[in-house]
């Protein structure tokens, strides 16, 4: 009999294995009607959707492992994440999808700046780490090109099978967006494996937007995670990021 499995589970959302088989369940149907519309779409290997049904997912197993974990050295070669990167790059050259970005420039802005008050009145962080990564982070709010985005690339949702890419996972926060935001999730907290990204993704990029997204995630992100029983200071973390962008170039 195969062992029920809790990948992940907060009041929004759970996903569960169960053998070779996930299930998701959310209580926002929007975001599975997005994430099949979006993996229909995409033009990068997903996975296989077995069947859905009202607030719940269905979907195969990838074979490979994921790129690597928050928190532990990438075991991946740069073969591998030069492959994440072509595969990225083929999603950000892709049409863009029907649907806009959730959230414009002024309301990424808007709430940053309330995440931010929280930080420091709250007194999870010292406020002059959350101040100079909010002045890190304005870099990332200016105008750009939208691009087909995953939205949500975090390192685990990359899955690779050597040195080929064999899926990308978890396209609920697909939309139209900045293509900075992508490869910033996916190295956050892996920043000395961005050379080997860019490598596979090309070099016509902003590492001073990459590096205000590093800070923007982390600082939007924090109090989410927090709330919902999850810890921003675990080792390589979202405070760890903070931290390190305070000493950075």
């Amino acid at each position: 009999m195969d062992e029920v499995e809790v990948v992940v589970a907060h009041s929004e959302r759970v996903t569960l294995r169960v053998g070779e088989v996930f299930l998701k369940i959310d209580g926002e149907q929007e975001n599975l009607d997005v994430e099949v519309e979006a993996m229909a779409l995409a033009p990068v290997p997903t996975p296989e959707i077995l069947w859905r049904q009202r607030s719940v997912l269905a979907i195969a197993a990838l074979p490979g492992k994921a790129l690597g974990r928050l928190g532990e050295p990438s075991a991946a070669s740069p073969a591998a994440w030069a492959a994440a990167g072509a595969a990225v790059r083929s999603l950000h050259e892709a049409p863009l999808p029907p649907w806009p970005g959730r959230r414009s420039r002024d309301e990424v802005a808007a709430h940053l700046d309330g995440e931010c008050e929280w930080l420091i009145t709250s007194g999870a962080l010292p406020a002059d780490l959350v101040k100079r990564n909010r002045e890190i982070a304005e870099a990332a709010l200016r105008p750009w090109t939208p691009v087909f985005i995953h939205g949500d690339l975090q390192i685990t949702h990359v899955f690779v099978d050597g040195d080929k890419v064999t899926g990308i996972i978890d396209w609920s926060e697909a939309s139209q967006g900045d293509a900075m935001y992508d490869l910033a999730s996916l190295t956050l907290g892996h920043e000395e494996r961005l050379p080997d990204l860019l490598a596979g993704y090309g070099t016509d990029v902003d590492l001073d937007v990459i590096r205000a997204w590093w800070s923007l995630r982390s600082l939007r992100a924090s109090r989410w995670l927090i709330d919902h029983g999850f810890d921003p200071n675990t080792p390589g973390g979202e405070f760890d990021v903070l931290r390190s962008q305070m000493h950075a170039g």
